[in-house]
């Protein structure tokens, strides 16, 4: 199932927050994203009822492997891409919006080529 931007985004929240935190609640996601909690508590629902999340008693909530699997791969995607527009000489914050409008409609192909196009310059 080919998930819509806004699920990518807030599944590569949860990872990030899940390494900046150690526990992540719906309240931090809130709080990063700066949107309001019954958004947050919707999203959460349809990403728990998709398999991409478990929240527990304590309403902390995890990644599923498959969940994982997406936020690692839309993580990598923004930081490549991000490095990437700096290293062009593009400001940080102009980089990082740019990546992370970027990292959902770019083809695997493409980033590809940009991976390892990257890693013969270094």
């Amino acid at each position: 199932m080919k998930l819509l931007e806004s699920a990518e985004n807030y599944l590569e929240t949860i990872y990030v927050l899940k390494k900046e935190l150690g526990e992540v609640r719906a309240v931090d996601i809130a709080n990063h994203l700066g949107f309001s909690k019954p958004s947050i508590s919707a999203a959460m629902k349809m990403l728990r009822e998709n398999g991409y999340i478990i929240v527990n008693k304590s309403k902390y909530i995890a990644l599923t492997r498959e969940g994982l699997d997406v936020a690692m791969k839309i993580h990598e995607r923004h930081r490549t891409l991000a490095d990437f527009f700096t290293s062009l000489g593009v400001s940080e914050n102009t980089a990082l919006e740019d990546a992370c409008k970027i990292e959902h409609y770019i083809s695997d192909e493409t980033f590809e080529k940009l991976r390892a196009h990257l890693k013969t310059e270094k």
